[in-house]
């Protein structure tokens, strides 16, 4: 199984949640779908509406993906796991599902009015290029959300998720370099930065 190393601490991680490959990396995937329960809790913040262009950021097992198609939206997703990619094209059929990664997606330039990335971005190895891709394709006038574990109410798990306050600065800085203006909302289980560009 290969290892990512992480932007935050520099550590080599070496895990079916980083890289799910095989029975167990669907095993974790499934898992991921249960402690990402809040994912509903960000659709206000997407605000997607029929025909707008969002791009998930890491779809996993396709939980977040299947609720933005429920909108209307045109749903497109990368992720580098190719079972996730099996995994949630059940979930969501109507994405156009793609192998990819953050910092290289593979799509235009301004090719989304929304990206979006829900508890992925603290396994990025690079934040900076990563951020750069996300304001590449994301259109003028139009957002990307970064979510993490956290928020007012997170569940017994995410707690032990939480990004530390230097994480979450890193990760507000990093897309202000970028993007024109940047919110952070605190969700019940996530900690949600909103950058307009």
């Amino acid at each position: 199984m290969p290892t990512t190393t992480s932007w935050i601490d520099g550590r080599s991680y070496d895990s079916p949640f980083t890289h799910p490959v095989g029975w167990v990396g669907r095993m974790a995937g499934r898992f991921m779908l249960w402690t990402n329960r809040h994912q509903k809790e960000i659709l206000p913040l997407v605000a997607a509406g029929p025909g707008q262009r969002v791009l998930e950021i890491g779809y996993g097992a396709g939980g977040l993906a299947r609720l933005l198609c429920a909108t209307g939206a045109r749903v497109c997703g990368v992720d580098p796991s190719p079972d996730m990619r099996l995994l949630a094209a059940r979930r969501a059929p109507a994405a156009d599902l793609r192998l990819g990664t953050a910092s290289d997606t593979g799509f235009p330039d301004r090719a989304f009015d929304r990206v979006v990335s829900v508890n992925t971005v603290a396994i990025w190895p690079e934040l900076a290029p990563a951020v750069r891709e996300l304001h590449r394709v994301t259109r003028p006038g139009g957002r990307a959300l970064i979510a993490w574990h956290g928020g007012s109410a997170p569940s017994r798990v995410a707690r032990g998720l939480r990004m530390s306050a230097a994480g979450l600065e890193r990760v507000r800085a990093a897309l202000g370099d970028v993007f024109h203006r940047v919110d952070r909302e605190e969700l019940s289980g996530l900690t949600v930065f909103v950058a307009h560009r």
